[in-house]
């Protein structure tokens, strides 16, 4: 934001002096652009002494006559930067003492001009001030709301979260019921045929083989069952990725045009794998809501034999806010417990996240 501010008003203010012929003199013009663009680099930590110096300035130069036009528009990206730092009552009273000043410079105090002309110019510098103000006073508007709904979206996969892990530990309650019923049953039913056949295997060759025989079914069907409770686990992986298109639609609701692409199988994606990735798309989407101001954000997943690859780029310009959190941090810290990376920083339109996590057998 710092960086736009800057260039806008090295840029705007030579350009706006000369549509409004209000260039007097080019080097004064150019040297009130650098001065300006100065002070901007400061508006995040002193937005409202940024923005006052700055009318001052315009002030004195066009009261010395090095400016043709212009009391207060100089300093729009400084009006903006307060507006965004929540303080709108200040600027209002900072712009508006700037024109009433103005206006009665001109209308009053110089001679060349009079109350009709000086009502004319100040109020279409007004016009364009209330614009711009209400402008950045939306977007300030809409950014809050963005975050509320941010902040209520992790609440509720909070609140969900935990629902999600009390139904998972009485499902592993019952699983383990399931597995000791399976286990012991087989070892027991296998036991008895294994001394039948060790007693038998000598007198009788022909019992012995049928023991052992069924000893085998037994088996057989026991791991049948066995599979078929790490099918119920591996199917309770796959709510989490499941989940993916909830998130999207949360993302969508909040303002956000949201694309979900995955390509391959997620249907083999083992357990802290799929929760890895589940949160990795979440916390990005997340930071894209609170800090990027974006307005499209695109999430693709891969799933490959060897990996899942998680890739999640906005269109946005809050990449210093995002690039220092501690939810990069979090996410970074859980993908390479798995053996993965991640990485996070300012892509060709916005913000992009990229990680890589391998799927071990």
């Amino acid at each position: 934001m710092t960086r736009i501010a800057v260039l806008l008003t090295l840029v705007g203010v030579p350009a706006g002096l000369a549509i409004t012929d209000g260039n007097v003199q080019t080097l004064m013009t150019v040297t009130l652009g650098i001065w300006l663009a100065i002070f901007a680099l400061f508006l995040r930590r002193w937005p409202l002494t940024v923005l006052i110096v700055s009318v001052l300035s315009v002030i004195a130069w066009r009261t010395a006559n090095l400016i043709g036009s212009g009391w207060v528009w100089p300093a729009t990206a400084a009006a903006v930067a307060l507006v965004l730092a929540g303080r709108l009552r200040a600027a209002l009273i900072t712009v508006g003492l700037g024109l009433l000043f103005g206006f009665a410079w001109d209308g009053f105090i110089d001679v060349h001009h009079g109350g009709d002309w000086a009502l004319a110019h100040v109020g279409g510098e007004t016009l364009w001030m209330a614009a711009v103000l209400a402008v950045a006073t939306a977007y300030r508007n809409t950014l809050r709301w963005r975050g509320e709904v941010a902040h209520r979206l992790a609440q509720d996969e909070h609140e969900r979260e935990l629902d999600a892990r009390r139904r998972r530990a009485e499902e592993r309650v019952e699983i383990a019921r399931d597995l000791h019923d399976v286990v012991s049953h087989t070892l027991a039913v296998v036991g008895v045929h294994l001394n039948v056949a060790l007693d038998a295997f000598d007198e009788d060759p022909a019992e012995a083989r049928e023991s052992l025989r069924l000893a085998q079914e037994v088996r057989g069907r026991a791991m049948t069952d066995l599979k078929s409770l790490v099918g119920v686990l591996r199917d309770g992986s796959v709510e989490d990725l499941a989940g993916l298109d909830r998130l999207a639609d949360q993302v969508r609701a909040a303002g956000l045009q949201v694309s979900l692409n995955e390509f391959g199988d997620r249907s083999e994606v083992p357990a802290p794998v799929a929760t890895a990735v589940y949160r990795v798309v979440q916390e990005s989407l997340t930071n894209t809501v609170r800090h990027a101001g974006a307005s499209r954000v695109a999430v693709t997943v891969r799933y490959a034999p060897a990996s899942v690859v998680v890739d999640v780029q906005d269109d946005g310009t809050g990449a210093a806010e995002m690039a220092d959190g501690h939810g990069i941090s979090g996410m970074r810290e859980r993908v390479a417990a798995l053996g993965g990376a991640l990485t996070a920083g300012p892509g060709k339109t916005g913000f992009t996240v990229r990680a890589t996590i391998p799927i071990t057998a």
